[in-house]
This record gives structure tokens, sequence and C-alpha cells, in this order.
């Protein structure tokens, strides 16, 4: 027969939220001690706790300092709006304004900061010691690493935040004395502010001073110009360049004119020189050349030799070559030709030195005009020096101008500063504490409590491997589930044997009933006369269920109880017998009659065990039990035996060799399921006729409590085909 295996279970992956309910619920107990106790506990450790009180000015920022002058801008820094707001936030928590806070009111001396006075010891051990063996005294701190250790110890207690996304700044002092938290936020506020002003103040002579050392600079450099200048002045002999330039352009378009004008001389002169060059000394056809003949002299030499030829020409038809009047007349007449000559070349040699005379006036106005050039020349690069130099002294005076009214106007108004901050509320002494804040504390204390209550609880079930309801049995083991029998009452527990024959647990009873239904239709096609009891471990109730299993069915058969668990039985004791009265062992010795052994109770006949044996698994395990039940059966239709624990020692293992069916009881949220698990699959193994388990002592108002109705009422039984198998 295959041994037990993990019945199907659940799906894993699916969220049951009410088993989780059922977990916590269970566990509610628990939880709620732990928030109580943790309560508690919170509230006495608050008793101990100093009360921290909060005081809190407020301050708005504005985003620059007003510029009142348009020199601020030399210094203002030039960040970003939210960039600003940071860095003056990050001043509030500075160490500088704690110290001024600190300095302002006197906390070095207060008792909350000052350091604690040692206390005279009850016996001056150090009087009984030698001078060199005396140890130091400790230095005492001076007052400026009194005020450090201070600023150390407010330090914590100070904290601004933004309020909101405005440019609000909340400063916060918490410290446990609400009149100096106040004192202090207002210190921080005012010390800000102030602080602000003297930095618009420190920044503005700074800047003063800075601009007196750089306007000392760009005189040195302006007066440095001015002489550089002055000095290429005077070095080139410059007085005035814009007179300069102009004189020397007229003086060049002046020579050029006149070279046009002697170069059309020259020219002149050069064409009349080649005409009478031409002629080669020809005195008459020099005369005709335009150039000579318009010279008056020569018209007027050519006119008396005009008069002189005439005068010949009448005189020869008069007279003859010699005659004196002809001979006057030629005579005159070679005078104006000699003297018409002589002019000629007088012209010509005048036209020869007007040529000459034009060519030199021509080279001597070009070489004019060349020296007039490279003079102008040079005069424009000395006009491009001498603006630069020009240029470079107009841009430090400008710069120094501007520095000196700058630097006047920062003189003049280095105490209009204003502060980019203002005090909008000034803080109040607290009346209530900021810290501890009990309500909180509380509350998250008792969550806490309440989250680790639930975590040992949800814990609790992943370490409780028991059987906790009768899904647990179904699903963890596969041998079918016959019936639940519910825990009973406090006062019901001394009688436990007797709840079914007095039926005073009605839920109880019931449960024996159904109990009764499932063992009576589990042998319907094959009887099962013989049915042993038992169970995992001791005190899981197998004993109980067996007498009152057998008591509901002495009401429907005739049924004998053998208590077959012979190292410890109850029997005599619950039904009052005489506990040295014969019993099994005594019939399977051979010592008694059956007819003194059993004792019957209403209608159910009793075999109890007996005196107890030394050796009772040697007795267990003789032939004689064999045929004591094999002749029992002849007289009882149901033979019920109450079995020892079958984890215990191994007489199940033998009883069950002997019987027809056995019921398996488990104690509920008790007993490990790898016990129960390894309990059955050994009596499997051995081929036991293990027909069934009851779950026994369930707590019916859990399963209540749980969302199972079905089962708080009574109606405990596993499903017929469950009950029928096996």
């Amino acid at each position: 027969m295959p041994s037990p295996a993990l019945g199907p279970g659940e799906d894993e992956d699916t969220l049951d939220l009410m088993k989780l309910w059922n977990i916590l619920w269970r566990a509610k107990w628990m939880i709620v001690g732990l928030i109580l106790v943790a309560c508690v506990a919170t509230l006495l450790v608050l008793q101990w706790v100093t009360p921290q009180y909060k005081a809190t000015a407020t301050l708005v920022i504005a985003d620059r300092n007003p510029q009142v002058l348009a020199f601020q801008q030399l210094f203002e820094p030039g960040v970003n709006t939210s960039e600003y707001l940071q860095t003056q936030l990050g001043l509030l928590h500075s160490r500088a304004l704690a110290e001024r806070v600190v300095k302002e009111l006197d906390l070095t001396r207060h008792p909350l900061f000052a350091p604690e006075a040692p206390s005279e010891p009850w016996i001056d051990w150090r009087a009984w010691l030698p001078d060199w063996l005396m140890p130091e005294e400790p230095e005492q701190p001076d007052e400026a690493a009194r005020v450090r250790e201070v600023v150390r110890a407010l330090g914590p207690a100070i904290s601004a935040h933004y309020v909101g996304k405005s440019q609000l700044i909340a400063v916060n002092v918490e410290l446990p004395d609400p009149q100096l938290a106040a004192n202090a936020a207002n210190a921080l506020a005012d010390g800000f502010i102030t602080s602000q002003l003297d930095s618009n103040m420190t920044r503005s002579l700074s800047a003063a001073d800075w601009m007196n050392k750089r306007l000392l600079e760009l005189q040195e450099n302006l007066r440095a110009a001015e002489n550089r200048l002055q000095g290429y002045r005077e070095a080139e002999g410059l007085v005035d360049l814009d007179g300069v330039s102009t004189i020397s352009a007229n003086e060049l378009t002046l020579t050029g004119s006149k070279m046009i004008d002697a170069r059309r001389e020259r020219a002149e002169a050069q064409s009349q020189y080649r005409q009478v060059q031409a002629l080669n000394g020809d005195l008459e056809r020099l005369a005709s050349v335009p150039a000579v003949l318009g010279h008056p002299l020569i018209q007027q030499f050519k006119a008396e030799r005009a008069r002189a030829q005439a005068k010949v020409d009448e005189l020869s038809r008069r007279y003859g070559p010699k005659h004196p009047a002809m001979i006057a007349a030629h005579t005159e007449l070679n005078a104006a030709t000699a003297s018409l000559h002589t002019q000629v070349q007088q012209v010509v040699a005048g036209i020869e030195r007007n040529y000459q005379l034009a060519e030199a006036n021509e080279q001597s106005l070009r070489q004019s005009f060349d020296l007039n050039k490279t003079q102008i020349q040079d005069i424009s690069r000395k006009e491009f020096r001498l603006r630069e130099l020009q240029r470079e002294v107009d841009s430090n005076r400008v710069l120094y101008e501007t520095f000196l009214a700058r630097l006047k106007e920062t003189a003049a108004t280095s105490d209009i500063n204003s502060a980019n901050a203002q005090v909008v509320d000034r803080a109040m002494v607290p009346i209530q504490p900021s810290k501890p804040q009990k309500g909180l504390i509380l509350g998250i204390a008792a969550l806490a409590a309440g989250v680790l209550g639930m975590g040992l609880a949800f814990l609790r079930e992943a370490l409780d491997d028991t059987f906790r309801t009768s899904e647990d049995v179904e699903a963890r083991i596969n041998v079918p589930l016959l019936g639940v029998v519910p825990l009973v009452t406090r006062k019901s527990r001394n009688r436990l044997a007797h709840l079914f024959r007095l039926n005073e647990d009605k839920r109880f009873c019931e449960a024996i009933r159904t109990l009764r239904t499932g063992l009576v239709l589990s042998d319907i096609d094959r009887p099962r006369q013989i049915v042993l009891v038992t169970s995992t471990l001791a005190n899981e109730g197998k004993s109980t269920v067996a007498v009152n299993l057998a008591f509901s069915m002495s009401h429907i058969e005739r049924v004998l109880l053998i208590e077959a668990d012979l190292r410890n039985p109850t029997l005599a004791r619950s039904f009052t017998l005489p506990e040295k009265g014969p019993g099994l062992a005594d019939l399977i010795a051979g010592h008694g009659r059956l007819e003194d052994c059993v004792r019957t109770v209403g209608k159910l006949a009793m075999l109890p065990a007996g005196s107890v044996p030394s050796n009772p698994q040697e007795l267990l395990s003789s032939p004689r039990l064999a045929r004591i039940l094999n002749a029992l059966t002849s007289r009882y239709q149901r033979i019920i035996i109450d079995s020892p624990p079958s984890q215990v020692v191994s007489d199940a293992l033998l009883l069950a060799k002997l019987s027809n069916a056995l019921i398996y009881v488990i104690h509920a949220e008790s007993t490990p399921i790898p016990l129960v698990q390894k309990g059955i699959g050994r009596l499997l193994r051995n081929k036991a006729p293990v027909i069934g388990v009851v779950l026994n002592q369930y707590d019916l108002a859990k399963a209540g409590r749980y969302g199972k109705p079905y089962e708080s009422y009574g109606y405990l039984s596993a499903p017929l085909s469950q009950a029928s198998r096996g």
C-alpha cells in the first residue's frame, strides 16, 4: 500500500485573503497584547524624555538688493533666483550666524549649555597623595572654545526651510526652554538681516577701495599715454596734424598743376625746337617757320627787307647795276637781309633756350612733386601713429573719468545699502512642546507593534506545522476525514469519557454521531467488525474518541470496548472500576475468565486493561489474543479497541493486523504534520486497514469566527464520498 503523500493543496499563486484574515484573527490577542505592551512601554519611555519646544520666526527673502545706483552692477552676484534663495538658506545654517546668536544671547553662561560642575567626592583621596603623584587639573577651555562648543550643541536645534514655493523662510529653533527657543529664533532672524547689512557695507567699502586702487592705475596709464603722444609730436615736429596734412596736399596739388603746365610748355617748346632743328640752319626757311615768323622783330625785319627789295626792283627798271642808286639800294637790301638773318638766328637760339628752360622747369617740378608725395606719405604714417596714441589717450581718459565718477558715487552712498531680508513674523514663546509628539509616537509604536504582531502571526503560521482545520487534513494526507471532534468546555474535561453517555455537550455528541455515521457507511459493502483507534502521540484524545464512539455505537449494535493500552490504562479510573480487577491482560495470560473480565456500563460492554503487566508487547503479540478476538466476534457486532500511540510503541502495529478498520486520531493544532504522515505511512506500509482520521479537540469558536458556520454547528463530518473510502 503506498505511503501517504501531500494532497492537492490550493494554488500557491492565488492570494487567499480569507486565509490571511484567519491567520490574523487567530493571533488577534497576541497582536493586541503586543500593541498594549508597546504603548505602555512607549508611554513609560516618553515620561523620561525631555520635552522640546519649537519657536519659529518667518523671513521674506528678496531676489536682489535694490539697485539704487548703476555702479552696484559692479559687484552684484550674477546668479539665478533658485541658486540665490538656496544660498540664503545656507547662510541661515552658517556657523558665523550661530556664533553671532551665541554671543548676543550669552549662551555660554546659560544653564542649558553651561558645563555641569563636578560633584564633590565623599572622600577626597587626592589629599592623601604626594604632590608628585597628584594628577594635573584639566585646563579650562577659553571663551572661544566655549563658544565653539555651544555652537556645535546649538547646531542640531536650528533648522530653516522655505514655506511652500514662496520666498518665505521659516527659521526654527527647538530647545527644552521655550523662552530661549523664541529668543534664539528672533536672534537668528535679526542676526541674518544684520549680517546682510554688514555684508553689503563691506562689499561697498571693498568696491570703493578696489576702485581707488584701480583709479590710481588708470591715472598713471592716462598720464603715460599723454606723455607718449606729446613726445611723439615733439620728436616728429608735428604741431597740428590736420594743418600739416592740408598744406602738404595743397602744395602737391599746386605742384601738379604747374607740372602739367610745364609739360605743355615743354611740349610746345620741343615742337618748335624740332621744327627749327629740321631746317638745319637754312635761315630763309627758318624765317618762314611759324615759331620764327610769329616773332615781332622777324616780321619787322622781313618788312624792311621787303621794302628794300621793292626799292631795288623799282630802281633796276630805271638804273643799271652800277648806278649808285642801285648800289645803295642793294646795300640797303643786303643790310636788311643780314639783320633778318641775324634776328632769325636769335629767335632760333631763343627757341632752343625756351625748350631747354621748359624741360628744366618740368624736371624741377617733377622732382618737387615727387618730394611732396614722399612727404605726404611719411606724414600719413605719422598720422596713423599719432591717431593711435590719441585713441589710447582718449580711452584712458574715458575710463578714468568713469571710475572717478563711480568712486564718488560709492563714497557718497556707501551707507544706503538695504538688506535683502525682512522679518515677517517674529517668534512667539511656544506653549505646547513640539517633541516628543506623544500621539504620533504612540501611533507609530502601536503600528510597529501591530506590524510586528502580524509578522509574528504569519511567522508562527509558517512555522506551525500542525493540522488547524479539516482542510489541512484533506490537503496534507491521502486518508479520508471521518469527522471532527470539537474542543469541549473546561468544566466538562474531567468527564470526557461520559460526555456522550450523559449527553452533556451537544456539539461533542453530534460530532461523535457524525463519526459513527462515517464508520457505518464505510463498511456497508464489507463489514468492519474490529475497529482499532490509535493516534500519533499520547494525550491526543484517542481513548476519549474510542469510549464515546463505543457508547454511540452501543445504541444501534452490541459493542465491546477493549482497552488494549496496557501501558497507560484509564478505563478503570474513568468508570470507577476496580483497578486491580481482571481485564485483557489477565484474559490473554489465562488468569481470568471472560465473564469476570467484561464490565457493562449502560448498553456498552467494556474489557479494561486489567493488571498492568511488565511485558505488554509480548502479551499483545500472543496468539491467544487472536483467538480471544475471534471468539468475541461471535458475541458482539462491533469491537472497538483503544490502542497505544503508534509513534510511541509498536503495539498499534500488532493490533492493526488483528483489526478490520483503523481510525487515526489527530490532535488539532498540536500534532506535527510530519509525525502524522510518518505514523500513517508506517501503518499503511504494514498493510494496516486505515479507513480515516478524526481531527480531535477542534476549536469551534475559532471555526465560527473563521467563517466556517458549517463546522461551527457541529456538522463536522467529511463528505460521504470521502468517508466511504478505504
